[in-house]
């Protein structure tokens, strides 16, 4: 687990936050409250149709803007209210990457999709470059900038997309299940790159995901969600301790953790719940060694 000090002020606060959708009958979300801080890593977890995505979407202003239905509350990103905002202004500050990278690719090339956004904001020839060659570098393409898109393999894609919403410059990384239509080569060059742009280069980040042994040893903060609402958010150390609540959302802990659950079941005096292989090591050790 890394150790990071965390920088105190918020990029993004979400105030009494629900939202329905507009074929919906029920909330998808429900009076969300929520702080993230620059620099942190965030991962948003939960059962299907838990309301994981949703919560992402009102980041970058996709809701309410381009999904309709009823918002009240407020979401507040780099002090900007996003009801007051365009999503084209929202994108420079909290850039979406999607599930499947095939819906954001739109040009031929590697290069010309990494260069599209730049161009549109009306940026210099010099800056256009400058910032192509720094997002392709830290999303490994470099030496596939003049590589057709429909050549790469799906990792490259998903890195691709990403690539192309660094170019945009923003302060927040926002991704929606990144890997699950990835094999697991893929899965690791993306986790690999997300890694990098948060420890390495400070950039905040909020992923939702299903792939609880990466989040726990990733994340600064696990956010646990069930029927549209936020119920557990904490430290992974802290998060499954709460065993009880964990297994009434029905959210699978890591699978070292769940061994320890089963020990406690099964009435062995456990005290700790290790969310890592190492930890539970360490944890095995001191029992032998005591």
């Amino acid at each position: 687990m890394k150790a990071k000090m965390m920088v105190a002020d918020e990029i993004i606060s979400v105030e009494n936050l629900s939202y329905t959708y507009m074929s919906g009958n029920s909330y998808a979300l429900y009076d969300i409250n929520l702080k993230i801080h620059r620099g942190e890593f965030v991962v948003i977890m939960g059962p299907s149709g838990c309301g994981k995505s949703t919560l992402l979407y009102t980041f970058n202003g996709i809701i309410p803007h381009l999904f309709r239905g009823k918002m009240s509350g407020r979401v507040i990103v780099d002090g900007i209210d996003t009801k007051q905002s365009s999503i084209s202004k929202l994108s420079q500050i909290v850039g979406m990457v999607f599930q499947n990278p095939e819906t954001q690719i739109v040009a031929s090339t590697v290069i010309e999709e990494v260069a599209f956004g730049p161009e549109n904001l009306n940026l210099s020839i010099e800056e256009i470059r400058a910032r192509v060659e720094e997002s392709l570098a830290i999303s490994r393409l470099s030496g596939k900038r003049d590589f057709s898109t429909a050549s790469l393999s799906g990792g490259e894609k998903q890195a691709l997309a990403i690539a192309s919403v660094l170019a945009l410059k923003p302060k927040v990384l926002a991704l929606d299940e990144p890997t699950s239509m990835l094999d697991p080569a893929g899965a690791a060059l993306v986790s690999s790159i997300i890694g990098e742009l948060n420890k390495k280069l400070g950039m905040t980040v909020i992923a939702v995901d299903h792939r609880v042994e990466w989040a726990v040893n990733v994340a600064d903060r696990l956010i646990i969600m069930d029927e549209g609402k936020i119920v557990i958010d904490d430290k992974p150390s802290n998060v499954f301790k709460r065993f009880d609540l964990v297994r009434k959302i029905g959210f699978r802990p890591p699978q070292v953790t769940e061994l320890f659950y089963k020990l406690r079941d099964n009435g062995f005096s456990v005290n700790d719940f290790p969310i890592t292989v190492e930890e539970a090591e360490g944890l095995v050790r001191w029992v032998l060694d005591d």
